[in-house]
């Protein structure tokens, strides 16, 4: 590339001039009708089930390795590929997502992707065999990555640039929730039941989808015209006057009518949102919240710590919720690059202090008991060992607790909502798929690798590397990332087509 990533020509790169609407236009996304909050609870019942599976293992891993039936008595081995074959499954739905997406439609894809979620918690419920566990698994990564790539698509699309913040941030608190339910039920229910329960939520969401309407952006682009009238109308409310809206929406379609081509590809205004999408998804999980997470009871068993290992993820995922609200309040407010820059800077606080604790701090009392966590000699053996009642041992949890609040400020939940916001609408189907899989690939090599590292060169080690990311995450925040709060997603592309912000006329 001859120019920089996202160079701008003039002052109007990070910021530009609110130009306010002529009296006689409508506002676009004028929030008149509270059915787009049904839509987005529909879609995003899906987002529960995958944060859901995502840290199913975090509870499951302990009980099995010490199952008293030796079929699923997991080895350090198994459990290794147990945690982390999801994010290969993420990858592949991810992947389908490419085309499914524009195949099917944003809300027909999010449905299909209960067939497999249902199958996989099916088989994991009724395993009696170790590939019955990672069949299961794999099965409910591949929903998790389609419905990753399809609904923060869908959500985008059908909501009013005034709300879109907000919620474009409700995927990932749905996600969370799903985690926290997990980490609760995980303190009561057998390993099996966890399964049968992660049913339920896959069946709420087929049901309330079949009333729901398709995005008004993928029902134009088909032709389907009147549908798509329609169903923005019951988006916006009876009374809302829609004209402007859907003449913008439906002028930005006919520009677009036909996929994107490999020539095409080659354009600025395709191919820089697209890069930075994908870069953005990339350092997402570089930071190391899939590994903390799926791991999360096992790290806290690895270090001294005053609470069993359960209750500390399970106050973790508290905080996480907590945190994710806050980023779907303030989304609208304070923009998506002050969250961004927020976040990176705690997180970066968070994993070194978790670094330096891990090399420094004190040694557990007893040997660790967890997914081959206990065959590395973590720390010295000078070290001293750790009180039950010394307050120093509070620190692996406020670290991580600080670590998940920063990330589920900035760059969860945005992350997402900047990828369905800048990729532009010819190639937003089979882009956002190109992203999952980019984003969950890296999530298994950090997932599967994560155990090798720790038993190798130490648990800290992981964690410094976690900091490092976070820098590298401010400076690309900085030089690379647009601010997109308030703009429609037309105005969106018009930016990366004229390098300037400007109201669309």
């Amino acid at each position: 590339m001859q120019e920089p990533l996202l160079g701008a020509e003039g002052p109007g790169y990070d910021t530009f001039p609110e130009e306010p609407a002529p009296e006689d236009r409508p506002r676009v996304g004028a929030l008149q009708n509270k059915r787009v909050f049904l839509a987005t609870f529909a879609a995003v019942l899906g987002n529960f089930s995958f944060g859901y599976a995502l840290v199913y293992t975090s509870p499951v891993i302990p009980a099995l390795e010490h199952a008293s039936d030796p079929e699923l008595r997991l080895t350090k081995s198994q459990a290794s590929w147990f945690g982390s074959v999801f994010t290969l499954g993420a990858a592949t739905g991810g992947l389908s997502a490419m085309v499914l997406n524009d195949l099917l439609g944003r809300k027909l894809s999010i449905m299909f992707s209960a067939a497999p979620s249902a199958a996989g918690y099916a088989l994991m419920a009724g395993a009696h065999g170790f590939w019955m566990l990672l069949l299961g698994r794999t099965l409910t990564g591949f929903a998790g990555g389609l419905t990753a790539a399809c609904i923060p698509v869908y959500v985008s699309e059908i909501s009013p640039p005034r709300v879109r913040g907000a919620l474009g941030a409700t995927p990932q608190l749905m996600a969370v929730f799903g985690s926290l339910s997990l980490y609760a039920l995980g303190l009561w229910l057998p390993w099996r039941w966890l399964a049968v329960a992660g049913e339920v939520p896959v069946l709420v969401m087929i049901l309330l989808l079949s009333f729901m309407p398709n995005s008004p952006r993928f029902l134009l682009s088909r032709g389907r015209d009147e549908e798509a009238l329609q169903a923005l109308a019951w988006l916006r409310g009876a009374h809302a006057d829609i004209r402007w809206e859907f003449e913008q929406i439906q002028d930005n379609v006919q520009r677009q009518s036909s996929r994107v081509s490999w020539a095409e590809a080659r354009a600025p205004e395709v191919y820089r949102p697209i890069i930075i999408a994908l870069l953005m998804r990339f350092l997402q999980q570089l930071t190391g919240i899939t590994p903390i997470l799926v791991y999360l009871q096992s790290i806290f068993a690895s270090t001294a710590v005053l609470l069993p290992p359960e209750d500390d993820a399970a106050i973790v995922g508290a905080v996480r919720l907590f945190s994710v609200l806050i980023a779907a309040l303030t989304m609208d407010l304070a923009g998506r690059k002050v969250l961004l820059f927020v976040s990176a800077s705690i997180m970066f606080a968070a994993n070194l202090t978790l670094g330096l604790y891990v090399h420094l701090g004190p040694s557990p009392l007893t040997p660790n008991g967890t997914i081959g966590l206990e065959s590395a000699p973590l720390r010295d053996s000078e070290q001293p060992l750790a009180s039950p009642t010394s307050y120093l041992t509070l620190v692996p949890l406020l670290a991580t607790m600080f670590f998940i609040m920063g990330y589920a400020m900035g760059w969860g939940p945005i992350t997402w909502l900047l990828m369905s916001e800048i990729l532009p609408l010819r190639a937003r189907g089979a882009a956002s798929g190109l992203c999952v899989l980019a984003s969950w690939l890296t999530a298994f090599a950090l997932t599967k690798s994560f155990l090798p590292v720790v038993n190798t060169f130490g648990l800290q080690v992981p964690f410094f590397f976690f900091a490092a990311v976070c820098l590298v995450n401010l400076v690309f925040t900085g030089c690379c990332v647009p601010e997109t709060k308030g703009r429609s997603l037309e105005q969106i592309e018009s930016f990366f087509r004229t390098r300037r912000w400007s109201f669309l006329r």
